[in-house]
């Protein structure tokens, strides 16, 4: 049974409104499209007619979209209000990353009384290793994303030091999933949280990560920077192209 989504104002005070980044808008709406070609591609057989009248439609599409740059940036980065806002382009819950599947995930009051994550996802056929099941680095990238919001609801954000899967079964491909992590506690610095991925209710894979305490506004200067230096970089190889 899927984990179903909490009513708005039920979950944890501050965390559960309804979320921005999962809205009917342009970037959500293309980056739907493209999973929805990456899953035939990767898992269909099409006529090689059909799928090169679509190459020619799709690589005059990537033209006009990368002519159409104003500038090379990410979406803001909130770490306040609803957890699924957290990373709107995450390669995982980033409703506007087209290779995220994406993962929706909300924050409810767990049986010690301390926020924690519920969430759900069904991986397509990009995200296949082994037949018809989930690649293992895909549930350990997964996972690394899982516990980073589950620090944030529980205020202690914070970068990852080291993750520990345990891979107990094989995680189907093609199947609804339900996802759990928590923040277990801390050492000084040291952050220590957990999550699982559960298929109709028997646990396929967990993890234990270890993470660095950092103060909120440190990890908005982080990205930050990093944001200005992915601009950067590329604004620099266009003008050395060009």
């Amino acid at each position: 049974m899927s984990q179903p989504l909490p009513p708005v104002g039920t979950g944890v005070p501050g965390r559960d409104g309804a979320p921005s980044s999962t809205a009917d808008k342009p970037v959500n709406r293309l980056a739907s499209a493209i999973r929805r070609i990456s899953d035939v591609v990767v898992g269909a057989e099409v006529p090689d007619s059909v799928m090169a009248r679509a190459a020619d439609q799709l690589t005059q599409m990537a033209q006009v979209l990368e002519e159409s740059v104003s500038t090379w940036s990410r979406l803001g980065v909130n770490l306040s209000g609803h957890p699924q806002d957290f990373f709107p382009r995450s390669p995982i819950v980033g409703y506007a990353n087209p290779i995220a599947p994406p993962a929706d995930v909300w924050a409810v009051v767990g049986e010690d009384g301390q926020p924690e994550i519920r969430g759900r996802v069904t991986f397509s056929n990009p995200y296949e290793g082994p037949p018809t099941c989930v690649h293992g680095g895909v549930i350990a990238e997964l996972f690394d994303e899982l516990m980073g919001v589950a620090n944030v609801v529980a205020d202690a954000p914070a970068m990852t030091g080291t993750l520990t899967v345990r891979y107990r079964k094989p995680t189907p491909l093609l199947a609804p999933l339900d996802l759990v992590a928590r923040f277990r506690g801390r050492e000084r610095r040291k952050i220590f949280t957990w999550a699982g991925i559960y298929h109709e209710g028997a646990l396929t894979a967990e993890a234990d990560g270890i993470f660095i305490g950092v103060q909120s506004p440190l990890v908005q200067e982080i990205l930050g920077a990093d944001a200005q230096m992915v601009d950067n970089a590329v604004r620099t190889e266009r003008d050395g192209a060009s």
